[in-house]
């Protein structure tokens, strides 16, 4: 597979990477079996998506649980994403940046990765409570110790906190320009994809104007643009799907004609090329500093994902894209 680089370290990862949220978090628990998820781990590896993207928030821990299986035999094959900064409740998830925290946390997540550093330590959320500065020196220490390589941002996620006239992402650039005086951002995770492309607007000309890489979360728009989702048909109680807007049947009806112009691009590429492969081929043009991270846990979805590292977009394709109607319905 293609190599990429993620920041001034030059951190080298395959062109695709391996989002492990959906093998033990937020996505139908009856589907989540541990072993199948294994074999998908191994699988990307193979295949070159090296970049394993993972959480202590996942599960909570039973994802970096899994990983560490895995890394456990193969920890010089791949690169481990992980994040600190959220803590899950039994209804509820609360911000933690406080210092001594962040370094518990460290300690612990290598552990469950049974691996002595990880490669890219993320910021899940700031914490209102504690200035950035100070989570972001603790994880800073960190690099300094030998536990972490290079340090990452998530973007602020919440839409609706917005204040009146600002952008998606003015609240993550100005989170990034504060860190960036305590210890330099190797890479920034946020939403990219044909749905939701809004950080083409100021945060990926951001980061590529300062040699940040760029982690594209959700490139197949939580499945949808994949085309393997029926509207109607309803997610179980514990999918994220099932109490987000955008995936009601009604605006997974009227959104449909997004996953329709991504097949018949497809099309034009072969019959076994697909709009998942598609919608992942549009985010890699998006700058080579650019890695989508698709959600997977199962080896099919694998395989899939990593051939779109192969798939080339034609002009026309991408104009043809770029006219598709936009997404309806909300995102918050």
């Amino acid at each position: 597979m293609e190599r990429r680089t993620i920041g001034a370290a030059a951190l080298a990862v395959g062109a695709v990477g391996l989002g492990c949220m959906p093998m033990s978090w937020a996505y139908s628990t009856s589907r989540q079996r541990g072993e199948e998820s294994l074999r998908a781990v191994h699988r990307a590896l193979d295949l070159g998506s090296v970049l394993l993207d993972t959480a202590d928030m996942y599960g909570p821990f039973t994802n970096e649980l899994l990983l560490g299986r895995v890394l456990k035999e193969r920890r010089s094959d791949a690169f481990v994403s992980t994040k600190v900064g959220l803590l899950v409740g039994d209804q509820h998830i609360v911000a933690n940046g406080r210092p001594q925290y962040v370094r518990r946390a460290c300690d612990a997540s290598l552990r469950r990765l049974q691996t002595d550093v990880i490669d890219l330590y993320q910021l899940h959320r700031a914490d209102p409570e504690v200035p950035i500065e100070e989570t972001w020196g603790a994880m800073a220490d960190l690099v300094r110790a030998g536990k972490v390589r290079a340090l990452g941002l998530c973007a602020v996620g919440a839409r609706s906190a917005r204040r009146p006239g600002a952008r998606l992402h003015d609240g993550t650039i100005r989170q990034l320009e504060r860190v960036q005086q305590v210890f330099p951002v190797s890479a920034v995770e946020a939403e990219l994809s044909v749905w939701s492309p809004e950080a083409l607007e100021t945060l990926l000309p951001w980061c590529e104007t300062r040699g940040i890489g760029f982690l594209a979360a959700m490139p197949l728009g939580n499945g949808f643009l994949t085309g393997t989702l029926t509207p109607g048909v309803g997610f179980e109680p514990d999918d994220l799907r099932a109490r987000h807007p955008r995936f009601t049947a009604e605006m997974m009806a009227a959104n449909q004609p997004i996953v329709v112009g991504l097949r018949r691009v497809a099309r034009r590429h072969g019959e076994h090329v697909t709009p998942a492969q598609v919608a992942l081929a549009w985010v890699l043009t998006r700058g080579r500093h650019v890695v989508p991270v698709p959600g997977a846990k199962r080896e099919r979805w694998v395989v899939e994902n990593a051939a779109a590292a192969r798939l080339r977009l034609t002009e026309r394709d991408l104009a043809e894209i770029a006219e598709l109607p936009a997404a309806q319905g909300s995102w918050d």
